[in-house]
């Protein structure tokens, strides 16, 4: 890892710049593709440009003398510090040790430049000979400005190409136990090298979770999640499957469930390593399709430039824009899934573009012959009404898409399939198996292109890759359910089999609550609202008095204990997505159950991405305040179902005051755990208190569905008995 000189800045875009009325501009001609080189670096840029933009005609009072040569020695003091870190970081890298000390000692020089050219103080009483300073040599600090912006700029990039060695490397690794795995005959030998392989994927997870978060561009970032994502849940189907396969190693099924997860992590794995190196295979190009939401996007901003320039582009491109994008609208017209009014009204609104489009260059021929304000006012009109037309289209294809996906959503909520094909492999039924993996088949096709409306209406580009990503999912995962599912039906009695098929269906469903997940982000996309982000660094700061790397890194786990938190972290993110399916249940999501559900669902889930090295937690001072939150809002939990008990019959309330006198109990242990000083052994103590989390989690899950069940029987109780007595009262009037 690299580490940073000073504080943290905000963030910019491309290569860092900064100018002002002296003419001083830097651009150091390297692109800055990570927030931690970037946000390094602009502190630096500020105190320059404060030194370089000072008045040549200000009065050199003794205050202002002295706030410049502080500014002077405090970057030539942060500099010093980045050079003894740069320094560091040569020293372990010995492949890049001559060019990071090269831009290291220009680094130093102009710092030190800097240092001699702002000590002003005794410019009020000048000496015969004379001082060269900022005032007399402006010059000379522009100079020195760009010297060491530009060496800076260099180490941190090349500090960056250490995090980038220390990924490949980790996945060069993970590639060659997993060649290992492959091949391997016998159980014992499995488990010696699937130990191993389980520890690199921690590393590996940890090194590309921070990565991911550091990236500036949203696109690879959305990328690395989905390659990551892939690999999370690939392991445990590895393991299961490659088991199943050595148990029955004469099954063909179970061969090709087994390849078909190796074959899927080896393409997230060179997936990872495209993204962090910035390169393509040889011959591999982006064959995605624009979406509808994209493809209106440039139709728009093209004509818009109409305004200024009437001659920017030529008639026949704007309507070959126009046309490619509406013909993809036929994704939604020709499925046999889209109600009949979405299918009408897209076809309407998309002939009255083309219509409007025709008048559109009607009126633009007139307007390059005749320069009449009319005509620039009827060219507005024709600009706005073909705008808003596209804006209506945009409103159909995105209410078309989501209904289409909340109505399947609703449909999988119980896994009604799922179950059946697990239970058919259990009683080796294959007359059944057939019947209702064709049935599976057809519900994955219908997800899968659910998957593909939901990318035209996703609105941008991160959401798009995510939207193409639960598609290939979908579509990978439902074969390998199939094939899972016949060696269970060839194997009945197979624990091994059925517990195969299990982890497959787990990542299915935990495939279906994230498409829930990902809906509910077009939807705020859509209206305009955005989920708040946090930002993480995969460059660490750097504290007093510590140029040493490693000892930047918080809480250092072995790779035993990495593995051992990294697996009950999965199983808490798992529950997570069951707690979000039984919230989404309710249609009051303002109940008093249902709110503090969802703020524990929620600190559960940024505990879970501290278990992978990711979200708003880094340290386990961090995680200790996240867990005294968690507990406070269980015992929330826990009153709100308590009141709600209060409603029921007595059979009823019993149900619920027995799950109420689980978590409770749960949450003070949980409080007691969090006040016990932290010692040097930070595991112990970070083990128990996610298992207590995982704990609370699946009987918040169980009370969640137990409270919607009860209070709908409560409200068909209710109006059974509302509408007695109305009958009795209208009885009495008679």
């Amino acid at each position: 890892m690299a580490a940073s000189p000073g504080p943290a800045g905000a963030g910019g875009a491309g290569a860092v710049q900064g100018s002002g009325p002296s003419g001083f501009a830097f651009d150091s001609g390297l692109e800055i593709k990570t927030r931690s080189v970037e946000q390094t670096l602009l502190p630096l840029v500020s105190q320059i440009t404060t030194l370089i933009n000072h008045k040549d005609n200000t009065k050199k009072s003794d205050k202002t003398l002295q706030a410049i040569q502080r500014v002077g020695q405090a970057v030539n003091l942060a500099v010093g510090r980045f050079v003894k870190v740069g320094e560091a970081i040569a020293n372990e890298n010995w492949d890049l040790k001559e060019e990071i000390n090269i831009a290291c000692i220009e680094a130093k020089q102009a710092g030190e430049t800097i240092a001699a050219l702002t000590d002003v103080s005794n410019l009020n009483h000048p000496e015969p000979g004379g001082q060269i300073t900022i005032f007399t040599d402006k010059t000379g600090v522009i100079k020195a400005a760009r010297l060491l912006l530009s060496s800076v700029t260099k180490v941190l990039l090349l500090a960056d190409r250490v995090v980038i060695k220390q990924i490949i490397a980790s996945r060069n690794k993970v590639l060659a136990t997993m060649e290992r795995l492959e091949k391997v005959n016998s159980f014992q030998e499995f488990v010696q090298i699937f130990s191993q392989f389980g520890n690199e994927m921690v590393e590996f997870a940890h090194l590309t979770g921070d990565r991911q978060n550091d990236l500036k561009d949203e696109k690879k970032k959305a990328k690395m999640a989905a390659a990551r994502a892939v690999l999370e849940k690939c392991t445990m189907m590895l393991l299961t499957a490659s088991k199943t396969c050595l148990r029955h190693p004469n099954c063909e099924s179970a061969h090709k469930n087994k390849e078909g997860v190796f074959d899927r992590m080896k393409v997230a794995l060179d997936k990872v390593i495209e993204i962090v190196t910035d390169c393509k295979p040889k011959g591999e190009t982006d064959i995605t399709s624009i979406s509808i939401f994209t493809g209106i996007k440039e139709f728009k901003m093209n004509i818009e430039t109409l305004r200024e320039n009437l001659y920017f582009q030529s008639k026949e491109t704007l309507s070959a824009t126009l046309e490619a994008t509406l013909e993809r609208t036929e994704d939604f017209t020709d499925s046999a899934y889209t109600s009949h009014e979405h299918r009408e009204r897209i076809l309407e609104l998309s002939a009255q573009a083309r219509r409007e489009l025709q008048q559109l260059l009607s009126v633009w021929i007139q307007a390059q012959s005749k320069k009449t304000k009319s005509i620039a006012e009827e060219l507005e009109l024709s600009i706005l009404k073909i705008s808003h037309s596209l804006n209506e289209l945009k409103k159909e294809l995105h209410s078309a898409a989501a209904q289409r996906a909340a109505d399947l959503l609703k449909y999988h909520a119980d896994h009604v399939v799922l179950k059946a094909l697990k239970l058919t492999g259990v009683e080796g039924n294959l007359e059944g198996l057939a019947e209702y993996a064709c049935k599976f088949s057809e519900q994955k096709e219908q997800l899968v292109e659910t998957c593909r409306l939901l990318r035209h209406v996703s609105g941008t580009e991160p959401l798009e890759i995510t939207c193409g990503h639960a598609e290939e999912t979908f579509q990978v995962t439902g074969h390998q359910i199939i094939s899972a599912a016949e060696t269970l039906t060839l194997h009945p009695s197979s624990k091994i089999a059925k517990e195969n098929l299990d982890v497959f269906c787990e990542a299915w469903e935990s495939q279906i609550s994230d498409m829930s997940t990902l809906l509910r982000e077009i939807d705020d996309v859509f209206e305009g609202r955005r989920g708040e982000k946090y930002g993480y660094l995969s460059l660490p700061k750097l504290t007093k008095n510590n140029a040493n790397l490693k000892s930047l890194k918080p809480d250092k786990l072995d790779s035993e204990e990495k593995a051992k938190i990294a697996k009950l972290g999965l199983k808490l993110g798992l529950l997570t997505s069951d707690a979000n399916c039984e919230i989404e249940k309710w249609e009051n999501q303002e109940n008093e159950i249902v709110r503090h559900g969802r703020n524990m669902s929620s600190m559960a889930y940024s505990l879970y991405l501290f278990t992978r090295g990711e979200g708003p937690l880094k340290t386990s001072q961090d995680l200790i305040h996240q867990l005294e939150v968690f507990a406070e809002e269980g015992l929330k939990v826990a009153a709100s179902v308590q009141a709600f008990s209060k409603q029921l019959k007595d059979d009823d309330k019993l149900m619920l005051l027995l799950e109420i006198n689980k978590l409770i109990p749960l949450c003070h242990q949980l409080q007691t755990i969090t006040k016990t000083p932290l010692q040097s052994q930070v595991f112990p103590k970070t083990d128990k208190c996610i298992t207590k989390t995982r704990s609370m989690m699946a009987i918040l899950v169980q009370l969640l569905s137990l409270c919607f069940k009860l209070r709908k029987k409560l409200q068909m109780e209710n109006n059974r008995w509302v509408s007695v007595t109305s009958k009795d009262s209208v009885d009495g009037k008679t």
